[in-house]
């Protein structure tokens, strides 16, 4: 999943991480920080991106939608249900806690949801591909050179 975002977001991604043997709980959760943090530090005062994106993405009988709006202000909705444990390897519980975890260090406002579909595997990467090309729209260079706000800063209410 993590390289269909990667692809799909026009993002150069390596990652070496490794989980506390436990369970993937913890993996995940800090991939999503560490994720969450380089788009944060990458975007740095947004100056001359586009800000907003948004996409449904089908993928066979699976249609997610995905907005991301990257204000500076953290907000997850997420309604992509699972009716498995398990994505893969990937407890499907996980998956929502990932999308929390990159947008509360990412700081940015994220909207993901499932519009039809049944098969989880395609679901799941529905979410991720949808997630992926809505936020290379956002991060999209525009020239402008101003911060895409009428208040002229993001990430303040």
């Amino acid at each position: 999943m993590l390289t269909a975002l990667a692809t799909h977001a026009g993002l150069g991604l390596e990652l070496h991480a490794h989980g506390d043997g436990m369970d993937h709980h913890h993996l995940v959760e800090d991939v999503g920080i560490a994720l969450g943090r380089a788009i944060d530090e990458a975007l740095g005062d947004k100056r001359g991106i586009a800000r907003f994106g948004s996409i449904a993405v089908p993928l066979d009988d699976a249609l997610v939608q995905c907005a991301v709006d990257l204000s500076g202000r953290p907000w997850l909705t997420y309604d992509v249900p699972f009716s498995v444990d398990r994505v893969g390897a990937l407890p499907t519980e996980l998956v929502p806690h990932f999308f929390r975890s990159v947008v509360d260090h990412g700081k940015f406002n994220l909207h993901l949801l499932r519009w039809g579909g049944t098969n989880n595997h395609h679901l799941c990467e529905a979410a991720f591909k949808a997630f992926a090309r809505a936020f290379a729209q956002a991060k999209a260079v525009t020239g402008s050179g101003e911060v895409p706000s009428t208040k002229g800063t993001l990430g303040e209410n």
